[in-house]
């Protein structure tokens, strides 16, 4: 995929804001410090469309970006994140669930997963909200250039197994890195490929 274009449209936390769905949406989420904003800003082909930070929790909004004018970009708040307080993580909560099951022209949300660590409970209660919704979603697996590929792949197979005690068919996965953009031909591979589907 050639990106011709990619802008920030407006961030907010009122699904009535949101851009006119009138094109194919795709969001990303995950735990905090997962590596959101690195992943976008890797497919796009640019170092600051998205705001990274080292700091967990920074994105608190919806954030919508217009990519070649064809299809949007959404980085949604990271969830899992201890040091926000009760209330902050509980308003983040309603209006990322809220925009999840009403957005109608939302084709897929990238679930992101740091392939470092083993599965973590808030992961997988997270997938399964989605599943009890009938959200669509894949998973993305992240940050596998940081470890060799049999760390990764084991770490990714504990997944498989911790999913397959609840699911009855493994979501799609996919493993990225945003430092060797690993990855990014499949994600844009499946995006082209859903597309088909919008109307």
């Amino acid at each position: 995929m050639i990106i011709h274009s990619a802008e920030f449209i407006i961030s907010n936390t009122d699904i009535t804001k949101c851009p006119e769905p009138t094109k194919p949406e795709y969001a990303f989420i995950g735990r905090s410090n997962v590596g959101k904003s690195s992943l976008i800003n890797m497919i796009c082909e640019r170092k600051k469309l998205a705001k990274t930070s080292q700091t967990p929790g920074k994105t608190q909004l919806i954030n919508h970006f217009a990519i070649n004018d064809d299809l949007y970009f959404v980085d949604l708040p990271g969830y899992g994140f201890a040091k926000s307080s009760k209330q902050s993580r509980n308003i983040w909560s309603k209006f990322t669930q809220n925009y999840l099951k009403t957005r109608e022209n939302l084709l897929c949300t990238f679930v992101l997963i740091d392939s470092r660590l083993k599965p973590q409970k808030v992961d997988l209660q997270f997938m399964s909200w989605l599943g009890w919704n009938r959200i669509p979603f894949v998973i993305v697996f992240t940050k596998m250039d940081k470890l060799s590929s049999s760390v990764v792949n084991k770490n990714i197979t504990q997944y498989k197994k911790e999913l397959l005690k609840e699911w009855e068919a493994l979501p799609m996965s996919i493993v990225t890195s945003s430092i060797t953009k690993f990855g990014r031909d499949e994600i844009w591979k499946l995006i082209e490929d859903t597309n088909k589907t919008f109307s």
